[in-house]
């Protein structure tokens, strides 16, 4: 499957460079060299992940990828930035980033971390669909089907649906969830990730062997209780 990487740099050596590496390594490469050209283009074209840049022209690279996370919550975001106090680095995972990787740094370094964002993606298309006891999840499609009925998710119902199945028996915690699908874990957006867990919890309550268990303070876990269980 096509891998798309989208790559936000106003320095155009380094810009060339890393679009020559990244195309050298088998992924299709999209450029810009702005933060406003960076949301237009990500938008346009879906890019599974971002190398931005913070100081960028007309648009910085934390507010850049803040609207970003607004048109796709499945995304991953890496940034590349010479700013490297603790403050800056808080602040970029604060924004909605899943990696920060301080300038300069090593080509090979920049790889594996890139590799490691797109195995979390996991966009094999074999692996879209999840058995959830009698329910069959389609990730790609945001669908559930149950006794051939099919009900269609929200974007962010999906999203959080995706991570507890693949994460099933574990659990995910709330800061995870809020971090991967809002961008930050403010008290506002934990209140409504509740919401959009407790419509899941009805979507799901047909088959009563599955349940999102809560753990008070910590997370959630998504299981499907063997029927020897007691």
């Amino acid at each position: 499957m096509e891998k798309r990487i989208l790559i936000v740099e106003d320095d155009t050596t380094l810009r060339h460079i890393l679009a020559d590496v990244m195309r050298l390594a088998g992924y299709t490469t999209i450029v810009a060299s702005d933060g406003e050209e960076g949301v237009r283009l990500f938008g346009q074209l879906k890019p599974h992940v971002v190398i931005a840049d913070i100081m960028l022209p007309h648009l910085d690279g934390f507010e850049m990828v803040r609207r970003m996370h607004r048109h796709n919550n499945k995304a991953l975001f890496m940034f590349l930035s010479a700013r490297s106090s603790s403050d800056d680095v808080v602040e970029g995972f604060k924004a909605g980033g899943h990696d920060y990787l301080r300038k300069p740094f090593s080509m090979n370094e920049l790889m594996v971390r890139i590799e490691a964002l797109f195995a979390r993606l996991n966009l094999d298309e074999n692996n879209s669909l999840f058995h959830i006891g009698d329910y069959l999840f389609d990730c790609n499609n945001n669908t559930l089907i149950y006794d051939n009925t099919t009900r269609h998710l929200s974007s962010r119902e999906s999203a959080i649906l995706e991570i507890l199945a693949k994460n099933m028996d574990n659990v995910v915690s709330s800061q995870q969830l809020l971090k991967d699908i809002w961008g930050d874990d403010s008290y506002y957006n934990l209140r409504s990730m509740n919401v959009f867990i407790s419509h899941l919890r009805g979507y799901l309550s047909d088959d009563r062997r599955v349940e999102i268990v809560s753990i008070r303070g910590v997370g959630y876990r998504l299981r499907v209780i063997n029927k020897y269980e007691k």
